[in-house]
């Protein structure tokens, strides 16, 4: 492999890691700069105290994703992204819950979710694959 080949995949890498954790940097961005429509959300789902389930969500948001795209203990930011992502999901949209009008852009949600805790299981399990080779 060419140095040039090797540093476009390292970008490429960098970029499709990026990409799977936009939506949480863009949320966590978001609730912080609105944090009162953070803590609203929070109420929105039953979740008590509203104020400090906003905060958690802001730092595991924002703090996961810094893991993700530094390497730094990656798997464990793209673990905690998973766990996050899929109780959210379950938590927000129940689509077998809902009226056929809303059930089938919910169950889409649903499903594009699960894509995103398949790919953050699949980021740590390749960084832990690594972590052992390299120690090995």
């Amino acid at each position: 492999m060419t140095m040039r080949n090797l540093s476009g995949s390292l970008v490429i890498r960098w970029v499709a890691l990026l990409l799977l954790c936009a939506a949480y940097l863009q949320g966590g961005i978001d609730k912080a700069a609105d944090f009162g429509g953070a803590v609203g959300e929070m109420q929105h789902f039953g979740l008590a105290p509203p104020t400090l389930f906003a905060a958690m969500t802001i730092v595991l948001e924002l703090g996961a994703s810094l893991l993700v795209l530094s390497g730094f203990y990656r798997w464990l930011g793209a673990l905690a992204l998973a766990v996050f992502t899929l109780m959210a999901t379950f938590m927000a949209a129940r689509f077998w819950e809902m009226p056929p009008p809303q059930r089938l852009p919910a169950a889409n949600t649903f499903f594009e979710h699960l894509g995103l805790v398949g790919g953050f299981l699949l980021v740590a399990w390749h960084d832990l694959h690594k972590c052992r080779a390299a120690s090995a």
